[in-house]
């Protein structure tokens, strides 16, 4: 994984990907301006493999499919919180983000800490701390669907599968 940006709660989807540069879907211009309005360095500064960790009701706020797109778009491995908005968690398992939800380490986990997740089981290593967590593991149908690399990856996948055995 990499390391870890820490942000609050009730981080809205404006937060994520303001408004103002929705005018375009190109996904390097999404990850320009990703958390630009909660950390006008983030853009900059995150790294590939690289985990938000939010507080309670991450996500919140309009229903743009934007707001995942724009994390996954900047290379983001990964968001941890306490709770997420609904719309944002089924936009994000649709585009293939992972996200998990663990109170314990979204309280417990620093800006710049070492952070690793196995996404099958949903274990959450703090390596900088020496800590694990442990989030409750996404279904294996939801598992499938991010390892397709999206909800409409995976139909086109077993679509192709469905084909070819005909």
């Amino acid at each position: 994984m990499g390391k870890a940006w820490k942000f609050g709660d009730n981080i809205d989807t404006d937060a994520i990907i303001p408004a103002r540069y929705l005018n375009q879907t190109d996904a390097a211009h999404l990850a320009a301006h990703c958390m630009e309005d909660a950390d006008p360095e983030f853009a900059a500064r995150a790294q590939a493999g690289d985990v938000i960790v939010g507080g309670r009701n991450f996500g919140c706020g309009s229903s743009r499919e934007h707001a995942p797109a724009a994390i996954q778009a900047a290379g983001l491995a990964a968001v941890i919180a306490e709770s997420y908005a609904r719309i944002f968690f089924r936009n994000s398992l649709n585009i293939g983000l992972p996200i998990y939800e663990c109170p314990e380490a979204a309280r417990a986990i620093e800006t710049g800490d070492e952070v690793e997740v196995d996404f099958a089981t949903g274990l959450i290593r703090d390596k900088t701390r020496g800590t694990e967590y442990q989030a409750r593991p996404l279904p294996p149908f939801m598992q499938e669907i991010i390892a397709a690399g999206g909800l409409i990856a995976q139909i086109r996948a077993r679509r192709g599968k469905e084909s070819s055995n005909a």
